[in-house]
């Protein structure tokens, strides 16, 4: 039996990179994807290209700073499906860069908003169906600078954000277990897909050398001779979706090539 096999994802944040994988892997693994971002022709897009015919998938434009949209994006999925079996959360604030020497904590705030609030606020309006289909799975996607200060980069305010989300996981955990909702963490490191391919590739063009230099600065440090993929963060985040996890919860999960090993 495939690993999802009739279940329905709700997928936040799709676009090019993690949240198109991961509900590619829905899909590919017999589940329906309810997916969710703020720009509908990137939804539009990936639907297409994971399911041409459309009978596994369901979009609608959600901005998770939106009670009101998170609540219809819940609402389709029980529309279309039936139910809700769990929620995956890709959706976030990546791109402020900086410490706290400059920080513009108006910003900072935005990015909570987004980051913290926002994955609750889509938490929420998903939890009616949880409930009512008998439990099942909340994943967040969080970084490995939750828990560990980037070397490369300056990201103060996301790492802040998705570690303040790591510490109410362990609430949510205590406090929907007894609905059998489990809720658990995947913690990338850097992770090859869009964004880091951008990295390399600006920063090569930066600094005047090869591509390869610069993404043997941020191998160097794995036990792993290379980093994860997206689609292997994907397929951690599908498997604590799933059955096969069922007393897992309260976790965080480094999928990390081994750069940081806890």
């Amino acid at each position: 039996m495939s690993l999802l096999a009739g279940k329905t994802v709700v997928v936040s944040g799709v676009g090019a990179g993690l949240g198109h994988q991961v509900a590619a892997a829905v899909v590919r693994d017999g589940g329906n994807a309810v997916l969710g971002a703020r720009t509908e022709a990137n939804l539009a897009k990936s639907a297409a290209g994971i399911d041409p015919d459309g009978a596994h998938t369901a979009y609608r434009a959600t901005d998770i700073t939106d009670e009101g949209q998170c609540e219809a994006l819940a609402g389709l999925a029980r529309e279309r499906f039936g139910g809700i079996d769990a929620v995956v959360h890709v959706a976030a604030w990546d791109s402020y860069f900086g410490g706290l020497a400059d920080a513009d904590f108006t910003t900072w705030q935005s990015v909570i908003d987004v980051n913290l609030l926002g994955t609750l606020r889509m938490t929420r309006a998903c939890l009616p169906a949880l409930r009512a289909g008998g439990g099942g799975s909340v994943v967040f996607i969080g970084t490995q600078s939750a828990v560990a200060a980037p070397s490369q980069v300056k990201q103060a305010a996301y790492a802040a954000s998705k570690g303040a989300l790591t510490s109410v996981m362990y609430s949510l955990a205590r406090e929907l277990g007894p609905d059998r909702i489990r809720v658990n963490s995947v913690l990338p490191g850097w992770m090859w897909g869009p964004p880091v391919q951008a990295y390399v590739r600006f920063t090569a063009h930066t600094e005047g050398v090869p591509e390869g230099e610069v993404l043997a600065r941020l191998t160097e440090r794995m036990a792993l001779p290379e980093p994860a993929t997206d689609g292997d963060v994907a397929d951690a985040a599908v498997f604590l979706a799933s059955d096969r996890a069922r007393a897992i919860t309260g976790q965080s999960l480094l999928v990390n090539a081994g750069e940081l090993m806890r």
